[in-house]
């Protein structure tokens, strides 16, 4: 396998300008910036993005989240609501390719940016515009939240032991970071349009629509027999055994059985390969039928054991099978570490730093994370000196005029 990389990245010569807050439009532009996009990460003067305070602070006065979530980015201060911030990136939008938003829909049209507006400055532009319900529909206008967006989609109501309260479902950004994901996507796909054509155009996400979007059969489902999935726990629909299992020194071994071969080689990991060729379990549909016994078989299995015989088994008899690692098991396993995926970083504000590595690899030109979200501002000099030819007294009036 070839290991030969280039030195230039993917995206090397690409300006993206992210007006956006939090999470999911942000996310997309973190994306972009890991593959060599120059990311230009626009704050409110003297405030900037409150993920800036979202979650554990540090010593600098930024966020964890915002430390890891803000990478690779340049950070300028400008007020898009005055007339001279708004004469300002307009400019900026003259010689950039993206523009990163989520903002109510029509905000931007109110203050004279949005992108008809962009567009005939810059007709190529591509903008990624990401809302809680999208840019059109009866609820565009309502706000809404990953959380909400969890609810909107189907997902919380999945997320549950049967008749227990609706959960969180791991992270409560999941909206956000797949909005972001499909947002990435979205510019590359315009931006590749773009290459052909000269012409831009806008990407248009609501939140609940990419969780939707992964939920696998349960459309179709509902669709074809109007069978509404309820809630499994640790189960998955269809699918028997494939859940989680507690084992006799006190971990949770997840196993997925979601083939009938998988079951064979389950079967003789339990040393009892005659339940594979009983008409009772042999194929999917007919386990399925039997789901308590056999979660109940399987459970009662991995519970006369240690986590680690039950593991070794697995893997002898070439069965999917795994611990449920919380993140001290994920920093000490090998894996982890083979693949380098937490990046250790050492900040001239925070000190030593460990963040998720790079996703996805490209084996010849690969991303990076070169360094931690940015001091507010801390990129004005650069942005508004080196790129709009702005004089260090054009910025001082700014600044005093609170512009930037």
């Amino acid at each position: 396998m070839s290991t030969e990389t280039e030195t230039e990245k993917p995206l090397a010569g690409i300006r993206v300008l992210d007006i956006a807050t939090f999470i999911a439009a942000p996310f997309c532009g973190a994306t972009l910036g890991e593959f060599g996009a120059e990311v230009i990460k626009v704050e409110q003067p003297g405030v900037g993005d409150p993920l800036r305070y979202w979650g554990t602070q540090t010593e600098c006065g930024d966020s964890l989240v915002w430390l890891s979530e803000a990478r690779n980015k340049k950070s300028i201060t400008l007020d898009l609501r005055l007339e001279e911030g708004k004469e300002i990136f307009r400019k900026l939008v003259a010689q950039s390719d993206v523009v990163l938003e989520n903002f109510r829909p029509g905000t931007l049209e109110k203050w004279g940016l949005g992108y008809e507006e962009l567009q005939q400055i810059n007709p190529g532009l591509v903008m990624l515009r990401v809302s809680a319900y999208g840019q059109t529909g009866p609820y565009k206008d309502r706000p809404g939240y990953a959380r909400i967006a969890h609810a909107f989609s189907g997902l919380s109501f999945l997320a549950r032991e049967p008749g227990a309260r609706p959960v969180m479902p791991g992270s409560t950004s999941l909206a956000d970071y797949f909005s972001g994901l499909y947002g990435a996507v979205g510019v590359l796909l315009a931006l590749r349009s773009r290459d052909k054509t000269g012409k831009g155009q806008f990407i248009d996400i609501g939140l609940y629509e990419s969780i939707f979007r992964i939920m696998d059969e349960l459309a179709p489902a509902y669709g074809r027999s109007g069978f509404v999935r309820q809630p499994m726990g640790a189960d998955t629909v269809n699918i028997v055994p494939h859940s989680h299992y507690l084992s006799s020194d006190g971990r949770w071994v997840a196993i997925a059985c979601s083939s009938d071969k998988m079951f064979e080689r389950l079967a003789l990991a339990m040393e009892r390969p005659e339940l594979s060729a009983d008409v009772r379990y042999k194929t999917m549909g007919e386990r399925d039928k039997r789901r308590d016994e056999l979660n109940a078989m399987v459970s009662q299995w991995v519970g006369s054991m240690a986590a680690q015989e039950v593991l070794d088994r697995c893997e002898a008899a070439e069965m999917a099978c795994g611990l449920i690692y919380d993140i001290k098991d994920i920093f000490e396993d090998p894996q982890y570490q083979a693949r380098e995926n937490i990046k250790q970083m050492d900040d001239e504000r925070v000190g030593e730093f460990h963040a998720p590595n790079v996703v996805p690899r490209l084996s010849r030109t690969p991303g990076s994370l070169d360094r931690l979200g940015p001091a507010l501002g801390a990129h004005n000099d650069e942005i508004f000196g080196q790129l709009l030819s702005m004089t260090a007294g054009d910025m001082g009036a700014l600044r005093r005029a609170g512009v930037i």
